[in-house]
Formats: structure tokens, C-alpha cells, sequence
């Protein structure tokens, strides 16, 4: 890799390095199956394709970036252990990467993460420390477990390595599919959308990376369309994989490469992961939903184009799931 771990300012991250990233973790993820469904297409009147990361281990396309980052780690920085903070598939995905590589993981969670995503990270053998569900609080408890302890800090998204492993999932969807009009990712930090659309902008230049986000956490819509960084204040969604606001480093490369970000109501998140619940038979979580609610709710947007659909993960509670609250 072209990097070192302490360059934080380097916003350039090229197609090769998210080349290099898929070589360096093909190997312990699954290339995820990209479906179909016709009667999707009639309702949306759209060509669409969905990359099913909800099959990806743990879950979620998270354990792209966290394998790239950990395997990139020279031995020396490994052996002191990694830690992040997270309240769900960015903990998971960590926790499982150093399992792999047998080395400590120690996760920060907010104390009102779910408890089947605190199960997950358990089952993986990673360390717990919980904190008040702030990122003020999050960050805090992290800095001060660093400082003591020396561990290697992987951030959830503001990372490059973690950028361009994120970045494989469109990497293999355009290898799949050619001549997409448009590939839709969602959006919270920016980490996938920032990694999508620097691979469809190597791979396909013609094809538009769209974000999806929902209305009540549209921090990073705010933020591209009035070229100024927003913090997440106080969102309010069903996706809670897409709480956290955009960093410098997001911000910089989704304002120079994606084609729009279009923000979904509540009421069509719910609506399109019943859907693809009911006519795909695949669990999703909220998050991963919101790509396709994008597509259902700007339909004029996309009528007779052909759409690639991030579908970003699964890890949604079967007991909890929203039309039965």
C-alpha cells in the first residue's frame, strides 16, 4: 500500500489502491451475489441490480474496510491491539478481523447500542467498554483507552485503508455489470459512498454515484449542498447504521465525485425494506433499505435506467422488525 497509517490529511485515494485492497482481502470475505427482481423493476420502472452485502461475513460490507486496515498494520502496530469505537457493524466487522488475525480488539459501544450487536462483538471475543450514547462520549472514552493502552485506533470510516476496502463492493459490482446508469450507495460517514465513488469513477466514468440518506439525519446532503460540513445533530431514523455525520476526509472525496445525494422519508425506508423482504426474501437492515428507498422515492429520477443498489447490510433484530412495532 502507497499509505502510512499517520498520514490523515492524504485525501487521495485511487482505483489502485482499492485494487490492492481487494488482493489483500479477497481471500477471508465473500464476493457477494448481485440479485434481480422483476417485480421490483415494474415498480420502480428502473433496471435494477442488487449487491447483497447483507450476505457479506458479519453481515455487512464493513468487514471490507476493517480487513484492509488490520492486514495493512505493520506486525509491531498489530501487536498492540486495535480499538475503535462503534455501536454496531464497524464493531462487529473489527472484532472479527482481529479474531482472524489473533489479536485484541477492544470496542468502544454506546450504552444504547442493541443487544444483538453487543452479542455479535462478544461471540468474536472482542473487549467491550460502554460509554454514554454521545459521539462526544464515544471519543473520549476511546482517546483515553488509546492513550493507556497503545492500541492502534481504526476510525469507523475517516481511514483510507477502511476507505478502499469499502470500496471492493462497487469494485466487484462493476466488474459484474456494465453500462450502469447509476450506482446507489447509502450514506452516514461516507466511508462506502466515498470508496463507491472513487471505483465507479476509475471503472465506469459514465455511470453517477448516487447517496441515499434519510430526511431526518441529512447531515451529508446539507453539507454538499451548501459546500460546508455539518455535523449530525440529534437524528432521528430507523437507520441507525447512517448516524454519524461526514468527515473532512469523506466530505472532500463524495463533493468531487458523487453525482447528488436524495434523502427518503421514514415511511419509504420501512416501505422498501418490507419489500425486499416480501418479493426478494432477503433480510436487510434499515440502512442497507434506504438505497432502495431512494429509487422508490425519486422513481422519475431513475425510470428506464439501470440501476446498481448497494444493499450495505443484515443485522437488523427479527424480533424488532418496524411494521410489527
Amino acid at each position: 500500500m502507497e499509505w502510512n497509517h499517520k498520514n490523515e490529511e492524504d485525501y487521495s485515494i485511487s482505483l489502485k489502491n482499492i485494487i490492492d485492497a481487494h488482493n489483500l482481502i479477497a481471500p477471508f470475505i465473500h464476493k457477494t451475489p448481485i440479485f434481480t427482481s422483476r417485480s421490483l423493476n415494474k415498480l420502480c420502472n428502473s433496471e435494477l441490480f442488487f449487491k447483497c452485502e447483507n450476505f457479506q461475513k458479519v453481515g455487512a460490507f464493513k468487514i471490507r474496510g476493517a480487513l484492509n486496515a488490520l492486514l495493512s498494520l505493520k506486525k509491531e502496530d498489530l501487536s498492540r491491539g486495535v480499538a475503535t469505537h462503534s455501536s454496531g457493524n464497524h464493531a462487529q466487522a473489527i472484532a472479527y478481523a482481529a479474531q482472524l488475525l489473533g489479536i485484541k480488539a477492544t470496542i468502544v459501544m454506546p450504552s444504547s447500542a442493541s443487544q444483538i450487536k453487543v452479542n455479535a462483538v462478544r461471540n468474536y471475543n472482542a473487549e467491550i467498554i460502554f460509554c454514554k450514547p454521545t459521539l462526544q462520549s464515544r471519543e473520549e472514552t476511546l482517546n483515553e483507552f488509546v492513550s493507556k493502552n497503545k492500541s492502534v485506533f481504526i476510525h469507523p470510516y475517516d481511514n483510507p485503508f477502511v476507505i478502499a476496502g469499502q470500496g471492493t463492493v462497487a469494485k466487484e459490482t462493476l466488474e459484474e455489470i456494465d453500462n450502469l446508469d447509476y450506482i446507489v450507495a447509502p450514506v452516514g460517514g461516507g466511508g462506502l459512498l466515498s470508496g463507491t465513488s472513487i471505483a465507479t469513477k476509475g471503472i465506469s466514468p459514465k455511470t453517477k454515484v448516487i447517496g441515499a440518506e434519510p430526511k431526518g439525519a441529512d447531515d451529508a446532503f446539507k453539507s454538499i449542498r451548501d459546500n460546508k460540513l455539518y455535523p449530525s445533530i440529534e437524528p432521528k431514523t430507523i437507520a441507525d447504521g447512517l448516524l454519524t455525520s461526514l468527515s473532512e476526509r469523506t466530505f472532500n472525496i463524495i463533493k468531487r465525485n458523487v453525482e447528488q445525494i436524495l434523502t427518503v422519508s421514514e415511511e419509504n425506508i420501512i416501505n422498501a425494506m418490507f419489500l425486499l423482504f416480501e418479493r426478494m426474501k432477503i433480510v436487510v437492515e434499515p440502512s442497507a433499505a434506504v438505497s432502495l428507498a431512494a429509487v422508490i422515492e425519486h422513481k422519475d429520477f431513475f425510470e428506464e435506467k439501470k440501476v446498481a443498489i448497494i444493499l450495505s447490510g443484515g443485522n437488523v433484530d427479527l424480533r424488532h422488525l418496524p411494521w410489527l412495532e
